[in-house]
């Protein structure tokens, strides 16, 4: 048992009787907390979900599918919008901002290329784009509208005016992806 002593006034002794009645046994070793980490909210998790199937999800089109389109010059105008996109197009009311050329390439390709081409024309709110198919052998002009007609994201499309490739073009209008800084 411990005696207490009277402090004669000197703080010498003070902190003597300080240090003796304040023994540390432990020694704080690690003085910093680690918090968890945030959990992510709902939205934030259907948003990143969202994001990776888009990455990874190809749009597959059908090769076995075919459209059919009215004579004269090639024209598509999607269900629910205007009839009058059409004849913007032939006018030249839209420039392209974004052109693929699928010259050289196989049926494969040029379907990987056009999905890609559309998908960066939604995520960069692009609303027209030109495709030049070329003449060549006439495969790709010939699928290419076929394709197109299969993506929900095609508004309409027509062969292109002749400053964009004539008949060796098509320009396309994309309905832009909406994303949550959008809907909200």
């Amino acid at each position: 048992m411990r005696t207490k002593r009277m402090s004669s006034g000197n703080d010498d002794d003070d902190k003597a009787l300080f240090r003796d009645a304040v023994q540390v046994d432990k020694r704080i070793r690690h003085d910093t907390i680690e918090t968890a980490p945030r959990k992510k909210t709902q939205l934030q998790r259907r948003a990143e979900r969202h994001e990776r199937q888009q990455q990874t999800a190809e749009f597959e089109f059908s090769t076995r599918y075919q459209a059919h389109f009215p004579a004269g010059p090639l024209r598509f105008v999607a269900d629910g919008q205007s009839p009058y996109l059409a004849k913007q197009l032939r006018r030249g009311d839209y420039s392209p901002e974004l052109m693929l050329d699928l010259h050289g390439l196989t049926q494969a390709q040029a379907r990987s290329e056009l999905v890609a081409m559309i998908r960066a024309a939604q995520r960069q709110h692009i609303d027209c784009c030109a495709i030049m198919h070329g003449h060549g052998q006439g495969i790709l002009r010939e699928n290419l509208p076929h394709w197109l007609v299969q993506h929900p994201a095609v508004r309409a499309f027509h062969q292109a005016p002749a400053e964009w490739g004539g008949d060796a073009a098509i320009l396309v209008l994309i309905q832009h992806e909406l994303n949550a800084t959008d809907a909200g």
